[in-house]
């Protein structure tokens, strides 16, 4: 097992992007169901106040930082600190790279109608090879309908696209009766697959700074945005108050 370091009481995996791939190659090749999280300071502050959400985290397989927020609060607490980020969306396309050449197989469940499907069809021709067996809307009613067709499929990887904190909840919940190996919590990662929704340039995501890009894109965000600097706020002070004792 990885360490692993609490961040307001989150558990995060200390591993680098290269270490999270080879964990979920391993997960695929065990018998049981994993459910793999990406936090970030905005999921890890709805955590506080959201108890399902929090039991989620803490009985994940792996947890890895998405927001470059979740690494610097590591450098900040006394501890172990996280390598570096491991986006949600890279981790997702780097295991789409290994297992295009291998049986295991995907389903994908979220975003707006067609908008999955669109996902699935771009992946697959962009990693040849690439088996998708459904995929399905998150715009549904009846979750137990979506689990039994899940459950027809069989697939090895479940991507949820539902957000937070929605997706960890019905991973959490269902995982332990569904075939998959593996479910992993995506966000809105269908859009951008899609091409419905553009990624930030390069050069934000090298200086950590894509949650801006996705701010001046979307204004309409700044509520939620304004978590972050609560959330640096809290950890100093944590932090603060660690040193005192």
């Amino acid at each position: 097992m990885n360490d692993r370091i609490n961040i307001m009481d989150v558990p995060i995996d200390v591993v680098t992007m290269d270490e999270a791939v080879l964990k979920l190659l391993e997960f695929l090749k065990s018998e049981q169901s994993h459910a793999v999280f990406t936090p970030n300071p905005e999921i890890i502050m709805e955590a506080q106040n959201n108890k399902d959400l929090m039991q989620a985290l803490k009985r994940a397989s792996l947890v890895v930082p998405d927001g470059i927020g979740v690494v610097l609060a590591s450098k900040i607490l006394e501890g172990p600190r996280l390598p570096e980020r491991v986006a949600g969306y890279d981790l997702v396309q780097n295991l789409f790279k290994s297992a295009a050449q291998t049986d295991y197989t995907f389903y994908f469940l979220g975003g707006q109608e067609g908008v999955a499907q669109k996902a699935a069809e771009r992946m697959a021709e962009q990693y040849k090879g690439l088996k998708i067996v459904g995929s399905q809307h998150g715009y549904f009613k009846d979750e137990k309908e979506i689990i039994k067709k899940i459950q027809d499929v069989k697939p090895d990887v479940l991507l949820v696209g539902l957000g937070a904190p929605k997706q960890e909840i019905f991973i959490d919940k269902y995982k332990d009766i569904l075939p998959c190996k593996l479910c992993i919590g995506v966000g809105g990662s269908f859009d951008v697959m899609a091409g419905k929704v553009k990624r930030a340039p390069v050069i934000f995501q090298k200086l950590g700074l894509e949650w801006f890009y996705r701010l001046i894109s979307q204004p309409s965000r700044i509520k939620r945005m304004i978590r972050l600097p609560i959330f640096m706020w809290n950890i100093v002070r944590i932090s603060a108050y660690n040193k005192k004792k």
